[in-house]
């Protein structure tokens, strides 16, 4: 796993939007496409915004780059809410991406766990029976969740299934989500996550006991290919 720590949130922007870009140009070289699962939350908006500019919009070829998600609530994709509306608005709009290529993690008249089935057979078309993402952006909350892999929950435990759907009590929701076993798949995974309020869980997760029911960010696999961009209010 490699941590790079940043002075401040720009240059950490503007690093991940770069490794954006050098993934694509090399996946895109390896076999025609680029294939990309993202998460919500603020740091991903300010990710996506710079990639939206035409300094990074003009090196990637959007017609071979598909979107699919690292999780989502399960509302409406107008919902303020849809991790895929903030993409959409930030992002998906203002780039030339082929329609076929986008795979929101909702849909309208069906039930979660239903979908969250649909939605598995998706990236089976996609990417076949490996399953490997070319790229995966995962977040954490100050809780150590990552995607909607949060402490306590059974979804933890989940090793055949690439994407599930439960309610999450304490949110009063449904959640769809990818699971740890298509996660620790992919090619390369980069985790955004700093501030003071991440520091606890942070620490936890990079230096305290295995413990990934508390701090389910620990089920990721700390391969090379791992990247963790912080900042040193969140190490401390």
């Amino acid at each position: 796993m490699n941590i790079t720590v940043f002075d401040n949130l720009d240059t950490l922007y503007k690093k991940a939007a770069d490794t954006f870009v050098e993934l694509s140009e090399k996946s895109i070289q390896k076999h025609d496409k680029f294939v990309v699962a993202l998460s919500g939350g603020s740091s991903p908006k300010a990710i996506f915004s710079l990639l939206a500019t035409q300094e990074y919009s003009d090196k990637i070829d959007w017609s071979k780059v598909y979107f699919f998600w690292v999780d989502e609530r399960w509302v409406s994709l107008a919902d303020e809410k849809s991790n895929f509306k903030m993409t959409l608005e930030a992002l998906l709009d203002k780039v030339p991406v082929d329609e076929n290529h986008v795979f929101p993690m909702y849909k309208d008249g069906v039930e979660p766990e239903d979908y969250a089935k649909e939605y598995e057979g998706q990236i089976r078309k996609v990417l076949g029976n490996e399953g490997v993402f070319d790229f995966i952006l995962l977040g954490m909350g100050d809780d150590g969740h990552t995607a909607s892999l949060f402490p306590g929950e059974k979804i933890l435990h989940e090793k055949e299934k690439w994407v599930d759907a439960y309610y999450l009590k304490p949110q009063e929701m449904y959640r769809i989500t990818l699971t740890e076993p298509i996660i620790n798949k992919a090619e390369n995974i980069l985790v955004v996550a700093f501030g003071e309020s991440k520091k606890h869980a942070l620490n936890e997760v990079l230096n305290g006991e295995y413990n990934p029911e508390l701090y389910p960010l620990q089920l990721i696999e700390r391969k090379d290919s791992f990247q963790f961009f912080t900042d040193e209010k969140a190490l401390g």
